[in-house]
Protein backbone atom coordinates (compact mmCIF):
# COMPACT_ATOMS: atom_id res chain seq x y z
CA UNK A 1 0.00 0.00 0.00
CA UNK A 2 1.22 3.21 -1.22
CA UNK A 3 2.13 6.15 1.52
CA UNK A 4 -0.11 8.61 1.92
CA UNK A 5 1.25 12.29 0.22
CA UNK A 6 1.25 14.85 2.93
CA UNK A 7 1.83 18.53 3.34
CA UNK A 8 4.31 19.52 5.30
CA UNK A 9 5.12 23.10 4.76
CA UNK A 10 3.36 25.79 3.26
CA UNK A 11 3.81 29.58 2.72
CA UNK A 12 2.08 32.57 1.56
CA UNK A 13 2.13 36.06 -0.19
CA UNK A 14 -1.44 37.72 -0.48
CA UNK A 15 -3.29 40.52 -0.80
CA UNK A 16 -4.55 39.74 2.60
CA UNK A 17 -0.56 39.72 4.02
CA UNK A 18 2.44 38.06 4.23
CA UNK A 19 2.70 34.65 5.82
CA UNK A 20 0.04 31.78 5.85
CA UNK A 21 -0.83 32.49 9.30
CA UNK A 22 -2.06 36.49 8.96
CA UNK A 23 -3.84 35.74 5.72
CA UNK A 24 -5.78 32.57 6.69
CA UNK A 25 -6.67 34.69 10.03
CA UNK A 26 -7.82 38.10 8.17
CA UNK A 27 -9.74 35.57 5.89
CA UNK A 28 -11.34 34.12 8.67
CA UNK A 29 -12.47 37.59 9.81
CA UNK A 30 -14.15 38.77 6.22
CA UNK A 31 -11.32 41.08 6.03
CA UNK A 32 -10.50 42.21 2.12
CA UNK A 33 -6.89 42.41 0.51
CA UNK A 34 -8.71 44.59 -2.59
CA UNK A 35 -7.56 48.07 -2.52
CA UNK A 36 -7.05 51.22 -4.88
CA UNK A 37 -4.26 50.44 -7.15
CA UNK A 38 -1.28 52.62 -6.60
CA UNK A 39 1.62 50.92 -8.11
CA UNK A 40 0.86 52.04 -11.89
CA UNK A 41 -0.80 55.08 -13.06
CA UNK A 42 -3.89 53.20 -14.41
CA UNK A 43 -4.48 56.58 -16.22
CA UNK A 44 -7.88 56.59 -18.57
CA UNK A 45 -8.26 52.95 -17.55
CA UNK A 46 -11.60 52.07 -16.01
CA UNK A 47 -9.92 49.61 -13.55
CA UNK A 48 -9.17 51.25 -10.89
CA UNK A 49 -8.56 48.72 -7.96
CA UNK A 50 -6.64 44.96 -7.29
CA UNK A 51 -5.58 42.68 -5.07
CA UNK A 52 -2.07 43.84 -4.22
CA UNK A 53 0.23 42.45 -1.55
CA UNK A 54 0.67 45.36 1.42
CA UNK A 55 4.06 46.78 1.41
CA UNK A 56 5.95 46.71 5.24
CA UNK A 57 5.18 50.44 5.01
CA UNK A 58 1.24 50.28 4.77
CA UNK A 59 0.69 46.90 7.10
CA UNK A 60 3.44 46.54 9.73
CA UNK A 61 1.91 43.64 10.69
CA UNK A 62 1.92 41.72 7.50
CA UNK A 63 3.21 43.88 4.78
CA UNK A 64 6.33 42.18 2.30
CA UNK A 65 9.34 43.91 3.28
CA UNK A 66 11.40 43.07 0.13
CA UNK A 67 14.95 43.42 1.61
CA UNK A 68 14.36 40.72 4.26
CA UNK A 69 14.06 38.60 0.74
CA UNK A 70 16.74 39.58 -1.36
CA UNK A 71 19.02 42.56 -1.44
CA UNK A 72 18.27 45.45 -3.72
CA UNK A 73 21.26 45.19 -6.40
CA UNK A 74 19.70 40.90 -6.75
CA UNK A 75 16.08 42.13 -6.81
CA UNK A 76 17.15 44.38 -10.16
CA UNK A 77 17.48 41.09 -11.96
CA UNK A 78 14.40 39.16 -11.10
CA UNK A 79 10.46 39.82 -11.47
CA UNK A 80 8.11 40.65 -8.69
CA UNK A 81 6.58 37.04 -8.99
CA UNK A 82 10.10 35.62 -8.55
CA UNK A 83 10.11 37.36 -5.37
CA UNK A 84 6.76 36.45 -4.08
CA UNK A 85 7.46 32.61 -4.95
CA UNK A 86 10.88 33.34 -2.94
CA UNK A 87 9.54 34.61 0.04
CA UNK A 88 6.73 32.19 -0.12
CA UNK A 89 9.13 29.33 -0.06
CA UNK A 90 11.50 30.56 2.33
CA UNK A 91 8.40 29.99 4.79
CA UNK A 92 6.95 26.79 3.64
CA UNK A 93 10.63 25.22 3.36
CA UNK A 94 10.99 26.66 7.38
CA UNK A 95 7.86 24.95 8.51
CA UNK A 96 8.60 22.16 6.52
CA UNK A 97 12.09 21.72 7.98
CA UNK A 98 13.49 21.04 4.49
CA UNK A 99 16.74 21.85 3.84
CA UNK A 100 18.60 19.72 2.12
CA UNK A 101 22.64 19.82 2.15
CA UNK A 102 23.61 16.36 0.80
CA UNK A 103 24.07 15.71 -3.14
CA UNK A 104 21.21 12.71 -2.23
CA UNK A 105 18.48 14.98 -0.86
CA UNK A 106 18.73 17.63 -3.38
CA UNK A 107 18.47 15.69 -6.00
CA UNK A 108 15.44 14.23 -4.52
CA UNK A 109 13.11 17.67 -4.44
CA UNK A 110 11.38 19.09 -7.19
CA UNK A 111 11.00 22.41 -7.76
CA UNK A 112 7.40 22.97 -9.42
CA UNK A 113 5.73 26.68 -9.30
CA UNK A 114 3.52 27.41 -11.83
CA UNK A 115 2.64 31.04 -13.18
CA UNK A 116 0.07 32.54 -15.52
CA UNK A 117 1.53 35.58 -17.00
CA UNK A 118 5.15 35.09 -15.37
CA UNK A 119 6.91 38.59 -15.93
CA UNK A 120 4.57 40.34 -18.02
CA UNK A 121 5.32 43.84 -16.44
CA UNK A 122 9.15 43.31 -17.69
CA UNK A 123 7.93 42.58 -21.42
CA UNK A 124 5.61 46.31 -21.78
CA UNK A 125 8.45 47.86 -19.71
CA UNK A 126 11.36 46.71 -21.96
CA UNK A 127 9.23 47.19 -25.21
CA UNK A 128 8.31 50.99 -23.67
CA UNK A 129 12.26 51.15 -23.31
CA UNK A 130 12.90 49.40 -26.84
CA UNK A 131 10.54 52.05 -28.67
CA UNK A 132 11.27 55.27 -26.59
CA UNK A 133 15.29 54.74 -25.82
CA UNK A 134 16.63 52.37 -27.96
CA UNK A 135 18.14 48.57 -27.85
CA UNK A 136 21.18 49.30 -26.14
CA UNK A 137 19.05 50.70 -22.78
CA UNK A 138 18.25 47.15 -22.48
CA UNK A 139 18.74 44.96 -19.32
CA UNK A 140 20.83 42.02 -20.13
CA UNK A 141 17.94 40.77 -17.61
CA UNK A 142 15.18 41.38 -19.48
CA UNK A 143 14.85 37.87 -20.62
CA UNK A 144 15.50 36.11 -17.14
CA UNK A 145 12.92 38.98 -15.20
CA UNK A 146 9.87 37.77 -17.57
CA UNK A 147 10.33 33.93 -18.58
CA UNK A 148 7.77 32.35 -16.38
CA UNK A 149 9.56 29.25 -15.39
CA UNK A 150 12.09 31.63 -13.83
CA UNK A 151 10.28 31.57 -10.36
CA UNK A 152 10.86 27.70 -10.13
CA UNK A 153 14.51 28.73 -11.36
CA UNK A 154 15.43 31.40 -8.66
CA UNK A 155 14.00 28.83 -6.03
CA UNK A 156 15.69 26.05 -6.79
CA UNK A 157 19.16 27.88 -7.57
CA UNK A 158 18.76 29.28 -4.14
CA UNK A 159 18.05 26.58 -2.40
CA UNK A 160 20.03 24.13 -4.07
CA UNK A 161 16.83 21.76 -5.22
CA UNK A 162 18.17 20.09 -7.97
CA UNK A 163 15.68 17.54 -8.43
CA UNK A 164 12.71 17.80 -11.38
CA UNK A 165 11.95 21.28 -11.99
CA UNK A 166 9.09 22.21 -14.19
CA UNK A 167 6.43 25.48 -14.80
CA UNK A 168 2.75 24.88 -15.60
CA UNK A 169 1.90 27.82 -17.63
CA UNK A 170 -1.95 26.92 -17.73
CA UNK A 171 -3.41 29.97 -17.29
CA UNK A 172 -5.75 29.98 -13.96
CA UNK A 173 -5.40 26.23 -13.61
CA UNK A 174 -1.30 26.52 -13.38
CA UNK A 175 -1.29 26.30 -9.28
CA UNK A 176 -3.39 23.19 -8.57
CA UNK A 177 -1.79 21.83 -11.51
CA UNK A 178 1.69 22.23 -10.30
CA UNK A 179 0.72 20.58 -7.15
CA UNK A 180 -0.77 17.51 -9.00
CA UNK A 181 2.73 17.93 -11.29
CA UNK A 182 4.67 17.56 -8.01
CA UNK A 183 2.32 14.51 -6.60
CA UNK A 184 2.96 12.75 -10.04
CA UNK A 185 6.61 12.98 -9.61
CA UNK A 186 7.08 11.68 -6.06
CA UNK A 187 4.48 8.56 -7.19
CA UNK A 188 7.05 7.96 -10.08
CA UNK A 189 9.94 7.74 -7.86
CA UNK A 190 11.39 10.80 -9.79
CA UNK A 191 11.89 12.74 -6.28
CA UNK A 192 10.65 12.17 -2.46
CA UNK A 193 10.10 15.79 -1.42
CA UNK A 194 8.90 18.71 -3.94
CA UNK A 195 7.99 22.35 -3.67
CA UNK A 196 4.95 23.24 -5.65
CA UNK A 197 2.30 25.69 -6.12
CA UNK A 198 1.97 29.37 -7.85
CA UNK A 199 3.63 32.91 -8.37
CA UNK A 200 2.48 35.92 -10.45
CA UNK A 201 2.81 39.64 -9.99
CA UNK A 202 1.19 41.08 -13.39
CA UNK A 203 -0.86 44.76 -12.04
CA UNK A 204 0.48 46.34 -15.24
CA UNK A 205 -1.39 49.00 -17.55
CA UNK A 206 -1.32 46.52 -20.36
CA UNK A 207 -2.39 43.13 -19.14
CA UNK A 208 -5.44 44.94 -16.89
CA UNK A 209 -6.37 46.74 -20.37
CA UNK A 210 -6.17 43.61 -22.25
CA UNK A 211 -8.71 41.61 -19.10
CA UNK A 212 -10.61 44.65 -19.29
CA UNK A 213 -10.95 44.52 -23.69
CA UNK A 214 -12.73 40.94 -22.75
CA UNK A 215 -15.17 42.92 -20.26
CA UNK A 216 -13.61 40.26 -17.65
CA UNK A 217 -12.78 43.03 -14.94
CA UNK A 218 -14.14 44.91 -12.38
CA UNK A 219 -14.91 47.86 -12.87
CA UNK A 220 -16.13 49.03 -9.35
CA UNK A 221 -14.33 52.01 -7.89
CA UNK A 222 -16.62 53.60 -5.25
CA UNK A 223 -15.95 50.75 -2.66
CA UNK A 224 -12.76 48.78 -3.47
CA UNK A 225 -13.88 45.53 -1.02
CA UNK A 226 -17.30 45.11 -2.86
CA UNK A 227 -15.46 44.75 -6.55
CA UNK A 228 -15.22 40.86 -6.03
CA UNK A 229 -18.75 39.46 -5.94
CA UNK A 230 -18.63 35.67 -6.35
CA UNK A 231 -21.79 34.27 -7.38
CA UNK A 232 -23.71 37.48 -6.77
CA UNK A 233 -26.13 38.96 -9.01
CA UNK A 234 -24.30 42.45 -8.78
CA UNK A 235 -20.64 40.98 -10.12
CA UNK A 236 -19.56 42.89 -12.85
CA UNK A 237 -15.85 40.73 -13.49
CA UNK A 238 -12.83 39.80 -11.31
CA UNK A 239 -10.66 41.74 -9.71
CA UNK A 240 -6.71 40.98 -10.32
CA UNK A 241 -4.94 39.45 -7.68
CA UNK A 242 -1.15 38.17 -6.92
CA UNK A 243 1.07 36.56 -4.58
CA UNK A 244 1.99 33.13 -4.21
CA UNK A 245 1.12 29.78 -2.59
CA UNK A 246 3.89 27.03 -2.09
CA UNK A 247 3.70 23.72 -0.44
CA UNK A 248 6.22 21.20 0.68
CA UNK A 249 4.82 18.27 0.00
CA UNK A 250 6.12 14.41 0.24
CA UNK A 251 4.67 11.17 1.55
CA UNK A 252 3.90 10.30 4.99
CA UNK A 253 6.68 7.60 5.29
CA UNK A 254 9.56 10.01 4.69
CA UNK A 255 8.35 12.38 6.50
CA UNK A 256 7.63 10.77 9.36
CA UNK A 257 11.32 9.16 8.82
CA UNK A 258 13.05 12.73 9.11
CA UNK A 259 10.65 13.65 12.32
CA UNK A 260 8.68 16.26 9.83
CA UNK A 261 5.10 16.96 10.90
CA UNK A 262 2.34 15.94 8.50
CA UNK A 263 0.08 19.06 8.15
CA UNK A 264 -2.72 17.91 5.58
CA UNK A 265 -3.47 15.11 3.15
CA UNK A 266 -3.45 15.56 -0.77
CA UNK A 267 -5.83 12.66 -1.34
CA UNK A 268 -6.82 13.24 -5.09
CA UNK A 269 -6.31 15.08 -8.04
CA UNK A 270 -7.31 14.78 -11.47
CA UNK A 271 -7.37 17.31 -14.48
CA UNK A 272 -8.94 17.28 -18.09
CA UNK A 273 -9.55 19.55 -21.22
CA UNK A 274 -12.75 21.01 -22.38
CA UNK A 275 -12.01 21.01 -25.74
CA UNK A 276 -14.24 23.29 -26.30
CA UNK A 277 -13.89 27.04 -26.61
CA UNK A 278 -10.73 29.62 -25.75
CA UNK A 279 -12.81 31.16 -23.01
CA UNK A 280 -15.69 29.58 -21.85
CA UNK A 281 -16.49 26.07 -20.53
CA UNK A 282 -19.26 23.77 -22.38
CA UNK A 283 -22.81 24.70 -20.88
CA UNK A 284 -22.60 21.47 -18.66
CA UNK A 285 -19.65 21.61 -17.10
CA UNK A 286 -18.59 18.57 -18.20
CA UNK A 287 -15.23 19.50 -18.81
CA UNK A 288 -14.66 20.60 -15.66
CA UNK A 289 -16.58 17.23 -13.81
CA UNK A 290 -14.39 14.83 -15.24
CA UNK A 291 -11.30 16.98 -13.47
CA UNK A 292 -13.30 16.73 -10.15
CA UNK A 293 -14.57 12.76 -10.22
CA UNK A 294 -10.84 12.15 -11.55
CA UNK A 295 -9.68 13.58 -7.82
CA UNK A 296 -12.75 11.49 -6.53
CA UNK A 297 -11.34 8.67 -8.05
CA UNK A 298 -7.96 8.83 -6.72
CA UNK A 299 -8.82 9.47 -3.19
CA UNK A 300 -11.24 6.42 -3.44
CA UNK A 301 -14.08 8.81 -2.24
CA UNK A 302 -17.75 9.36 -2.99
CA UNK A 303 -19.10 13.27 -3.65
CA UNK A 304 -20.99 12.57 -0.53
CA UNK A 305 -17.43 12.23 1.33
CA UNK A 306 -16.64 16.09 0.60
CA UNK A 307 -17.12 18.27 3.52
CA UNK A 308 -16.51 21.62 1.86
CA UNK A 309 -15.89 22.99 -1.63
CA UNK A 310 -13.18 25.91 -2.04
CA UNK A 311 -14.82 27.44 -5.06
CA UNK A 312 -12.44 28.84 -8.28
CA UNK A 313 -15.17 31.43 -8.33
CA UNK A 314 -13.63 34.22 -9.78
CA UNK A 315 -16.56 36.57 -10.00
CA UNK A 316 -17.23 36.84 -13.37
CA UNK A 317 -21.63 35.60 -14.57
CA UNK A 318 -19.31 33.27 -17.32
CA UNK A 319 -17.18 31.51 -15.11
CA UNK A 320 -19.14 31.36 -12.06
CA UNK A 321 -22.56 29.48 -13.83
CA UNK A 322 -20.02 27.33 -15.74
CA UNK A 323 -18.20 26.30 -12.02
CA UNK A 324 -21.81 25.74 -10.75
CA UNK A 325 -22.90 23.33 -13.70
CA UNK A 326 -19.81 21.45 -13.23
CA UNK A 327 -20.09 20.51 -9.92
CA UNK A 328 -24.03 20.15 -10.45
CA UNK A 329 -22.61 17.68 -12.96
CA UNK A 330 -19.93 16.05 -10.31
CA UNK A 331 -21.93 16.17 -7.53
CA UNK A 332 -26.27 15.61 -8.00
CA UNK A 333 -27.68 15.95 -5.19
CA UNK A 334 -25.05 16.08 -2.76
CA UNK A 335 -24.29 19.48 -3.86
CA UNK A 336 -26.74 20.57 -2.04
CA UNK A 337 -25.45 19.31 1.32
CA UNK A 338 -21.79 20.74 0.66
CA UNK A 339 -21.00 24.20 2.07
CA UNK A 340 -19.17 26.24 -0.43
CA UNK A 341 -16.67 29.27 -0.01
CA UNK A 342 -15.31 31.80 -2.48
CA UNK A 343 -11.82 33.33 -1.25
CA UNK A 344 -11.43 34.88 -4.19
CA UNK A 345 -14.03 37.52 -2.99
CA UNK A 346 -11.38 38.49 -0.13
CA UNK A 347 -7.98 38.22 -2.55
CA UNK A 348 -9.26 38.86 -6.14
CA UNK A 349 -8.66 36.69 -8.62
CA UNK A 350 -4.20 35.65 -8.67
CA UNK A 351 -4.29 33.95 -11.95
CA UNK A 352 -1.68 30.76 -12.05
CA UNK A 353 -0.88 31.72 -7.86
CA UNK A 354 -4.72 31.21 -7.31
CA UNK A 355 -4.36 27.25 -7.42
CA UNK A 356 -1.60 27.48 -4.89
CA UNK A 357 -2.90 30.03 -2.12
CA UNK A 358 -6.22 28.57 -2.62
CA UNK A 359 -4.94 24.85 -1.78
CA UNK A 360 -3.28 26.48 1.40
CA UNK A 361 -6.92 27.87 2.28
CA UNK A 362 -8.49 24.39 1.62
CA UNK A 363 -5.80 22.86 3.74
CA UNK A 364 -6.18 24.84 6.62
CA UNK A 365 -10.11 24.51 6.78
CA UNK A 366 -9.64 20.72 7.09
CA UNK A 367 -7.25 21.02 9.28
CA UNK A 368 -9.04 23.55 11.82
CA UNK A 369 -12.87 22.80 10.93
CA UNK A 370 -13.45 26.62 10.05
CA UNK A 371 -14.61 27.41 6.62
CA UNK A 372 -13.89 30.92 4.86
CA UNK A 373 -16.68 33.08 4.27
CA UNK A 374 -17.43 34.70 1.08
CA UNK A 375 -17.61 38.55 1.01
CA UNK A 376 -20.35 40.61 -0.71
CA UNK A 377 -22.99 37.84 -1.29
CA UNK A 378 -26.27 40.09 -1.17
CA UNK A 379 -28.21 38.84 -3.74
CA UNK A 380 -27.13 35.73 -5.06
CA UNK A 381 -27.83 34.46 -8.78
CA UNK A 382 -31.55 32.80 -8.96
CA UNK A 383 -30.28 29.69 -9.49
CA UNK A 384 -28.28 29.14 -6.45
CA UNK A 385 -30.70 28.94 -4.14
CA UNK A 386 -30.67 25.08 -3.15
CA UNK A 387 -26.56 25.60 -2.19
CA UNK A 388 -25.08 26.31 1.07
CA UNK A 389 -23.02 28.44 -0.27
CA UNK A 390 -20.81 30.19 3.46
CA UNK A 391 -21.46 34.20 3.65
CA UNK A 392 -21.72 37.18 6.08
CA UNK A 393 -19.00 35.09 8.33
CA UNK A 394 -16.96 32.58 8.69
CA UNK A 395 -18.26 28.70 10.13
CA UNK A 396 -17.24 26.21 12.10
CA UNK A 397 -17.79 23.10 10.33
CA UNK A 398 -16.41 19.25 10.95
CA UNK A 399 -13.95 18.90 7.87
CA UNK A 400 -12.42 15.65 6.70
CA UNK A 401 -12.33 16.39 2.99
CA UNK A 402 -12.06 19.74 1.11
CA UNK A 403 -12.40 19.89 -2.86
CA UNK A 404 -10.08 22.72 -4.50
CA UNK A 405 -10.71 24.31 -7.89
CA UNK A 406 -8.73 25.67 -10.97
CA UNK A 407 -9.83 26.23 -14.27
CA UNK A 408 -8.57 28.45 -17.03
CA UNK A 409 -8.34 29.46 -20.07
CA UNK A 410 -7.85 26.76 -23.19
CA UNK A 411 -10.63 24.44 -21.20
CA UNK A 412 -8.01 23.45 -18.82
CA UNK A 413 -9.21 22.29 -15.71
CA UNK A 414 -7.82 20.94 -12.38
CA UNK A 415 -8.97 19.63 -8.98
CA UNK A 416 -7.78 18.96 -5.65
CA UNK A 417 -8.97 16.74 -2.18
CA UNK A 418 -7.07 17.90 0.99
CA UNK A 419 -7.73 15.81 3.86
CA UNK A 420 -7.29 15.69 7.32
CA UNK A 421 -4.69 13.87 9.03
Amino acid sequence: MQSPLVITGMGMISPLGCGVKASWERLLAGRSGISPITRIDTGELPVKVAGSVPGIEDDPEAGLDPDRVLDAKERRKLELFSLYAMAAAEEALTQANWFPESDEDRLATATIIGSGIGGFPTITQAQNTLTTRGHRRLSPFTVPAFLANLAAGNVSIRYGLRGPIGCPVTACAAGVQSIGDGMRIIRSGEAEVALVGGAEACIDPLSLASFHAMKALSTEQDDPSKASRPFDQGRNGFVMGEGAGLLVIETLAHAEARGATPLAILSGYGTSADAHHITAGPEDGGGAAAAIRAALRMAGLSPSDIDHINAHATSTPVGDRAEIAALRNAFGDALGGIPISATKSSTGHLLGAAGGVESIFSALAAMHDHLPPTLNLENRDEDLHDLDIVSGSAREHATQHVLCNGFGFGGVNAALIVSKV
